[in-house]
């Protein structure tokens, strides 16, 4: 059996940062890096396992790169797909629970409506294919299990769009934003107090599976820019670029070496069923994170 405590690994990522707060409640934290532990080395990565023999198992770590995934997609499988499936049957034969993260960009962003956990994948991009393959390494491998697939992640700590905007906003005089893909920010805070609650949950092992975990509402990546760009402004940062002057562009005129999903809305009627989850909005959680920063700043 398992000993008590949490295997963290990605601990220093905008997701990993929160999940060692929320987290800790659960025992003993093992927080670990790439410094501490190479995931695409599987023998090292059992050897940490084996020796931490955790309760829980929780992968905050990915590759993210999701250009540079194109020219590196071995590297990409190692970290997305090969590494968890390790953790899941170590996990498994320990008698842990695994938690992993997942994305939107492993649906094709075709359909009109909001995607569910059962519908088919087709990943367009080397990202979205070793983010997919991971999914299925750990539902195939793992006993007690929890993926969460999610959507434009947000956090204060790390790098991210919203942090992106308010640099760019600051340093230039225009701003030309993507207005045609859809999608929701989701709060990395939130979505690891939501794991702590999974974790915690009496039935939690009856549970195992995969979710769609992504905050309420609906935006674009140009709205999601204005938005931003209000609120900074209504704090006091000085930005050259106002909100109502950032041009919509589609995403033919900002052409990348990886597609992205048009529409990367996922439907969470599951999660909030099984866990009894109340979905905050999307705004409130970027609001969390420019109140954050903004604190730092001043």
């Amino acid at each position: 059996m398992a000993a008590e405590g949490v295997l963290l690994f990605g601990a220093d990522g905008q997701l990993g940062h929160e999940l060692q707060s929320e987290l800790s409640v659960l025992g003993r934290l093992i927080p670990l890096t790439l410094a501490d532990v190479d995931i695409a080395d599987a023998k090292d990565l059992q050897a940490v396992i084996r020796h931490h023999a955790p309760r829980y198992i929780v992968n905050a770590a990915a590759y993210t790169a999701v250009d540079k995934a194109e020219q590196e997609p071995d590297l990409a499988q190692a970290i997305n797909a090969t590494a968890p499936g390790i953790m899941a049957a170590e996990a498994k034969s320990l008698g842990a629970t695994m938690v992993h993260y997942s994305t939107d960009y492993v649906f094709n962003g075709q359909s009109a409506q909001p995607y569910k956990e059962t519908d088919a994948t087709d990943p367009l991009s080397v990202y979205g294919q070793s983010k997919r393959d991971g999914d299925i390494e750990v539902m195939a491998k793992a006993g007690a299990f929890f993926i969460f697939r999610s959507s434009w992640v947000v956090g204060a700590h790390g790098g991210n769009f919203l942090k992106t905007m308010l640099r760019l906003a600051q340093e230039r005089d225009s701003l030309s934003v993507v207005a045609d893909q859809h999608g929701v920010p989701t709060s990395a805070r939130w979505m690891a107090q939501v794991t702590r609650e999974a974790l915690q949950h009496p039935q939690h092992a009856d549970l195992s599976g995969l979710y769609h975990l992504s905050n309420a509402g609906r935006t674009t990546w140009h709205g999601y820019a204005q938005y931003v760009l209000t609120q900074a402004a209504q704090m006091g940062w000085q930005l050259k670029v106002k909100p109502e002057d950032v041009k919509a562009i589609g995403s033919a005129d900002y052409p990348l070496p990886a597609p992205r999903p048009a529409n990367s809305m996922l439907n969470t009627h599951l999660v909030q069923q099984n866990l009894g989850l109340t979905i905050p909005i999307w705004q409130t959680g970027v609001d969390e994170v420019l109140a954050a920063l903004w604190a730092t700043k001043v």
